[in-house]
């Protein structure tokens, strides 16, 4: 055969299927959004794991390159917000595209060192990788194979067994069986790995089906989720936060003014503008603030008030307890601190309850060290880093339990499992509300991204899932990983949704990772023994290069 793609292949042997698998699989994820083709995509990457020797010049380099491509092209979005964010965007591209070369050189550890079946092998090193992008360097998980097949209802319901991890593993491994059936070598087409593909898949629909719940039969409070779209911008105008606030009172006022009026109604993260200010009896005046510690107390002291003041009035207008996003402030004796705040407020304007974000974003929300040096902070379009919160909070409405989160909270099962299990009470609480800003990816494939995160965490701990997004997704998500009602993208809307309290348990929140975590040990594993194999043999050439030396 001495076709046109033969040739380039024999060329480029390692670079054709590395970059066309690279290229596949972020047509499978959004904007192009072709999920099918995520079942076939690593098709190239197995391949090379598959195959006796990798060809061409510094495969790994190459194999590295193609990560990058992938990750660059994902996560495009990230150059939007500001300029600055164009570093961290290849900053992210460049440590993700690591993981495509170790990836493929940990499996060929296995299935060439060790002897063990790729269909075997490639999973549980997918699945180890996964984890450990989904801890280090506060991790994601945005990107995961499984992501891409949310609709496919019946499919996504293992993940109450092992998390999201586990339908990337199904996938992982039905390709690898499919790839493992193939002539090789001069090997017949092997039948054999039809056997383990039909029964994986199987499973996990027979599963899916079963696991399944009957819809609840009494809704316990009807929620307005408000999503406003103004896209949110580092120099925004001055009268930005006037414009927030109008747009949201607005769509509040129209949801209150519906039949089905609601009883509890949502705002995204930060869209009340007006922050809320805590100023303790011994707060010292911060650096940067006017006066003396006494007057400075005293001055913020009577605009806390003001803010609070506010704060109650627009609830009171609305005459409905609300859930919302908002800064707070804290001055103490040893500085100040900022959270990103979730508040529950009642009809008469009272606070029933508080949540501060505790998993914040690299760069996007702090700069690591800034407090001790703080030149670093002027290198990056953040004003200032805000403090992580100290623990979860619950908010009760009508008999229901809401656990909050904010913004790319929901993107780490772990942080929400966290956030379940850490609660005050006896049960875990019996939904979770997501409040999120994506006003600063301009209505970009970041916010269906995001909405991939809302709708496994639904699954994963078996409870309905509520997002309120600026400029969307927001979305109201049941136990089964339905999107039962969704907002467009980058426009106003009012979604009013009947909530209501699943009633199943979630292994997944009772055992948490011990899948994923043990394929990841296992991968360390693989890799240790490769790594030892490649040491030997390094040691046995030089050996041979010394004999052959004092030969001559």
């Amino acid at each position: 055969m001495n076709s046109p793609l033969s040739r380039l292949y024999h060329r480029y042997p390692t670079a054709l299927p590395a970059f066309a698998s690279a290229l596949a699989l972020f047509a499978s994820f959004p904007p192009l959004d072709w999920y099918p083709l995520a079942w076939v995509a690593p098709a190239g990457w197995l391949l090379l794991v598959r195959r006796d020797r990798l060809g061409g010049r510094r495969p790994y380099w190459v194999l590295t390159a193609a990560g990058f491509i992938f990750w660059l092209g994902l996560y495009w979005w990230l150059c939007l917000p500001h300029w600055a964010t164009n570093f961290g965007w290849l900053a992210i591209a460049v440590y993700h595209s690591i993981y495509l070369p170790v990836f493929v050189a940990v499996s060929r550890a296995g299935v060439h060192g060790l002897g063990l079946p790729l269909f075997l092998t490639a999973p549980v090193v997918w699945t180890g990788l996964e984890f450990a992008r989904a801890h280090l360097l506060t991790g994601i998980t945005m990107g995961a194979i499984g992501y891409t097949q949310y609709r496919w209802i019946e499919m996504i319901q293992i993940a109450d067994l092992v998390g999201f991890y586990g339908v990337g593993f199904v996938m992982i491994a039905a390709l690898s069986c499919a790839i493992q059936a193939l002539p090789y070598q001069g090997s017949r087409l092997s039948t054999w790995p039809i056997v383990p593909l039909v029964g994986m898949i199987g499973a996990a629909l027979a599963y899916g089906l079963i696991r399944q719940g009957p819809p609840p039969r009494e809704p316990s409070a009807r929620v307005a989720l408000i999503q406003g779209s103004i896209d949110t911008q580092f120099d925004a105008p001055e009268d930005t936060p006037q414009k927030v606030m109008e747009q949201y009172l607005a769509l509040s006022r129209r949801a209150v003014s519906q039949p089905n009026r609601p009883d509890l109604i949502v705002w995204p993260e930060t869209m009340f503008r007006i922050p809320l200010l805590i100023v303790d009896d011994d707060a010292v005046r911060p650096e940067g603030f006017e006066g003396d510690d006494k007057s400075f107390v005293a001055d913020y002291r009577q605009r806390a008030a003001m803010h609070r003041q506010f704060l109650t009035d627009v609830v009171r207008r609305l005459d409905t307890p609300m859930i919302i996003g908002v800064d707070l402030w804290h001055f103490r004796r040893d500085g100040l601190r900022r959270y990103n705040s979730a508040v529950h407020v009642d009809n008469d304007g009272e606070i029933l309850g508080r949540y501060d974000k505790m998993h914040l974003v690299l760069f996007g929300e702090y700069v690591p060290l800034a407090g001790q040096f703080p030149v670093l902070q002027r290198f990056t379009p953040l004003p200032f880093s805000i403090d992580a919160g100290e623990q979860p909070a619950v908010f009760e409405h009508r008999g229901l339990r809401l656990s909050p989160s904010i913004c790319y909270e929901n993107v780490l099962p772990h942080v929400i499992r966290r956030q379940l299990l850490g609660a005050s009470g006896e049960a875990p609480p019996d939904a979770m509300v997501n409040l999120t800003n994506d006003g600063w990816f301009w209505g970009s494939s970041e916010l269906q991204l995001h909405l991939m995160c809302a709708v496994f965490r639904a699954v994963e701990f078996r409870r309905p899932m509520l997002v309120a997004a600026n400029t969307g997704i927001s979305a109201a998500i049941d136990g089964d990983g339905r999107i039962l009602v969704q907002g467009p993208r980058r426009q106003c809307e009012v979604l009013t949704v009947d909530l209501a309290r699943d009633g199943r348990g979630s292994p997944y929140l009772l055992w948490g990772d011990w899948f994923a975590f043990g394929c990841c040990v296992v991968s360390g594993g693989l890799a240790l023994s490769g790594i030892g194999a490649w040491v030997r043999s390094r040691r046995r050439l030089l050996a041979r290069g010394a004999g052959r030396s004092a030969d001559r």
